[in-house]
């Protein structure tokens, strides 16, 4: 029986993206392919024909490629850590209903998903817990969840589209007590600079009633907006669209890499790896 999503609830936030990953996948199947979220997608009973509408867009179909590229480049520094550490935790903050930690699965390392707990409860009737994968209900803020990761075996972290939607002074809150908890292990995360974050924030912004949007948490440059408050870390960034493929495949379009150098160079698209020091 499929899972039934309403209209203008918070389960149908999870919708968009779960679509862009499919979307991906037909789209640049050379590039990007989840067929996990695919099967999902076949598992819930809810009107997407809005979003297949949009997706014949431009500027829809390079989102995808987008979500595409990101979601790569944080499972090759993934499995980069589990092939030095393959008993190690994959830990997905904000994990939604994505899947890039179990698309990551090398059948030894433990997954743990985190979101709120709304959104876990969505997650448990879709995606339920099995012997190596737990999800787990918290808010990323209250650092209480740090005791329900076993990182004795090693563990990295995964952040997809979360950090954007936090205050700077949480993100350093956050990343120096993970570091000092956990060192040894690692956090990637995509960034943009204060010029995306004030496009992608705009309409949130306004309808929560915020007025100062530098308060988010940006990064034009590693060197001055991260390395000077980041203890007990080795930072490192890359390129978010061409940092690890040149996209030089039939099934991007050549206005699609001269946007990707755009995003990657006006907007400061970018994966950062942050790997905590012991």
């Amino acid at each position: 029986m499929k899972m039934h999503i309403e209209k203008n609830t918070v389960q149908e936030t999870l919708m968009i993206p779960l679509f862009g990953r499919k979307l991906c996948t037909e789209q640049f199947p050379n590039l990007f392919r989840d067929d996990k979220a695919v099967g999902l997608i076949n598992r819930i009973d809810y009107d997407f024909s809005a979003l297949e509408k949009r997706a014949k867009s431009t500027a829809y179909r390079f989102g995808a490629l987008e979500v595409a590229m990101r979601e790569t480049d944080l499972m090759i520094e993934a499995k980069g850590y589990l092939a030095a550490h393959p008993n190690a935790a994959l830990v997905n903050l904000g994990c939604g209903l994505d899947q890039t930690a179990e698309n990551c699965d090398n059948g030894t390392c433990r997954i743990y998903n985190l979101d709120l707990p709304d959104v876990i409860a969505v997650r448990n009737t879709l995606l339920p817990e099995s012997e190596r994968i737990r999800n787990i209900a918290a808010d990323l803020n209250d650092l209480a969840w740090f005791d329900a990761i076993d990182a004795s075996n090693g563990v990295c972290f995964l952040a997809a589209g979360v950090f954007y939607y936090f205050k700077t002074e949480q993100i350093r809150r956050l990343l120096n007590a993970m570091a000092k908890r956990f060192p040894g292990g690692r956090l990637v995360f995509d960034a943009v600079g204060k010029r995306a974050v004030k496009v992608m924030l705009k309409t949130w912004v306004k309808e929560a009633g915020i007025t100062s949007i530098s308060d988010y948490f940006s990064v034009d440059s590693i060197e001055t907006d991260v390395l000077p408050w980041m203890e007990h870390a080795a930072v490192s960034s890359r390129g978010y669209m061409l940092g690890y493929n040149d996209l030089k495949d039939p099934s991007v379009p050549g206005l699609f890499r001269l946007m990707a150098k755009v995003g990657d160079g006006l907007m400061k698209m970018q994966i950062v790896r942050m790997d905590f020091t012991e």
